[in-house]
């Protein structure tokens, strides 16, 4: 926005020649012989440098990033996916115990009248020469009595021996290397919100900056106005000029006011991202000056670097280890399954009992047994062919974002250097500058020099100004930038 108004101020300044070039018709006065001395501009804005003064205790670069890391929504959410893997754990875990099982039953069972059973006739008997007296109770038949209320508690165990073999060792270390996993996610999510919090910062710095560039530049308009004015008045200078000096205040007055709006919502972006409430005042507690840490290493240590310290290839490692395993296990499904069980009973009546009597009686079973289906085969082929492709799936994605931390790594380290550069000769920029103004502001006041050399000259300051500012700025969230691309900022909690 700031460079938006220096363009419209480029554009009067190109209008405001063509005026001049029009001739004396326009109110163009041959310049007097003797200069005018230009006076006190009383029209001057206040240049508001405490913007970037530094306050005692104020937020400083390192505070905003480690409170936006710990206040991180994301780092919030894939805390809570460390709890759900951690969950996973517990239940792969859970299936190396043998299954115990326990039941309580009550049974109520319809009345009826039971038959007899008659084990000989009485031609059988008398043919066998029983007496009729013993005879009549074989040939009278015998019943037993029924029991209508049936009890029964009843206690099991399985213990899964194939699956022991081939399966739930798998399963539980596909659980931990998701968990491991879902670990890294969080240290990359913290390190991500530690990165954006500092770059935010030092955003909001120089938005604060651009606000006293966009002042200075300002002044320097209204200087210029008052001089043309002054010039006009003693025949050094046309009317256009004094228009032309108008026009660029009006732009330069729009620019401060756009320069606020950006200071103003760089401060409520800075807000966001530490989760501050409006009420809350910040400080600054770190400036643009001083001297930068000096970047160390060659491009090919730092790429090693990054590759063996980023989390997101520690994370993508883990999830393709738990896909493998999970490939093994669905793999043992093709075989039969061997399970050794056990069961205690505890019944009134029990069902072992013969007759029935309405009395507790305990009775137990132990055995094995082997299953197995050709179906599996097909069930258990399909599960590890989807496996093993999420493990080919995810070492690819793997490859891809250690390419893209290669480029990143290359990108940050130029970013320094490139910015490191860019203070030196922006001060230097800035020193040209603010001499060139001032010589083309005496030039002009003594009627030697034109309004247009001295927009000119205006436009330039201005420029290094800013130049300088973005350098100082750029220089530290290069830094930033860099030490995130090298996994510098991974802070790992046990």
């Amino acid at each position: 926005m700031m460079r938006s108004g220096l363009a419209r101020g480029a554009i009067a300044v190109a209008l405001g020649m063509a005026v001049m070039r029009a001739g004396p018709a326009l109110g163009q006065i041959p310049p007097p012989p003797a200069p005018v001395p230009s006076t006190t501009n009383a029209d001057a804005v206040p240049v508001p440098t405490e913007l970037l003064a530094v306050t005692p205790g104020g937020l400083t670069a390192e505070a905003v990033g480690t409170r936006a890391a710990a206040t991180s929504w994301n780092a919030r959410a894939s805390e809570e996916n460390l709890r759900g893997a951690a969950a996973r754990v517990d239940e792969a875990w859970s299936a190396f115990l043998p299954r115990l099982t326990g039941a309580a039953k009550y049974t109520r069972l319809s009345e009826f009248t039971p038959p007899s059973i008659a084990f000989l006739t009485p031609q059988q008997c008398a043919g066998l020469g029983i007496p009729p007296t013993g005879c009549a109770s074989l040939t009278g038949g015998v019943s037993f009595p029924l029991v209508f209320d049936n009890w029964v508690l009843q206690a099991g165990i399985v213990v899964p021996i194939s699956d022991y073999l081939a399966r739930t060792d798998q399963n539980y270390t596909a659980a931990t290397h998701s968990q491991e996993a879902a670990r890294w996610d969080i240290v990359s999510t913290r390190a991500a919100s530690l990165a954006n919090g500092k770059s935010a910062y030092y955003t909001w710095l120089r938005a604060r900056g651009a606000v006293i560039v966009a002042t200075q530049a300002l002044n320097d308009q209204r200087t210029h106005l008052r001089d043309a004015r002054n010039q006009f008045a003693v025949g050094n200078a046309s009317k256009a000029d004094v228009l032309r000096a108008e026009t660029a205040v009006a732009s330069a007055e729009l620019t401060v006011e756009r320069a606020k709006n950006l200071m103003d919502l760089s401060e409520k972006q800075l807000k966001v991202a530490i989760h501050a409430g409006d009420e809350e005042s910040l400080l600054l507690g770190e400036s643009l000056e001083g001297p930068l840490p000096p970047v160390q290493g060659n491009l090919k240590q730092m790429t090693v670097e990054a590759l063996a310290s980023r989390p997101e290839v520690k994370s993508a490692d883990a999830n393709a280890a738990a896909a493998r395993q999970q490939a093994a296990a669905a793999r043992s499904g093709r075989y039969p399954n061997l399970s050794a069980f056990a069961d205690a009973t505890y019944a009134n009546p029990n069902p072992r009992v013969f007759p029935q009597t309405s009395s507790w009686f305990p009775t137990w079973d132990v055995g094995a047994q082997l299953t197995w289906s050709p179906n599996d085969i097909l069930l258990a082929n399909g599960s590890a062919a989807d496996a093993t492709s999420r493990a080919a799936a995810i070492e690819a994605n793997k490859n891809n974002v250690r390419d893209g931390i290669e480029v990143e790594v290359t990108q940050a380290w130029q970013a320094v250097h490139e910015a490191d550069f860019a203070i030196d000769a922006s001060t230097r920029e800035q020193t040209s500058a603010a001499e060139a103004y001032r010589v083309a502001r005496e030039l002009f006041n003594n009627g030697r020099g034109t309004s247009t050399t001295l927009t000119d000259a205006e436009t330039d300051l201005t420029r290094s100004r800013l130049d300088l500012l973005n350098a100082k700025t750029d220089a530290r969230v290069a830094r930033v930038r860099l030490d995130h691309a090298l996994g510098r900022d991974v802070v790992v909690k046990k």
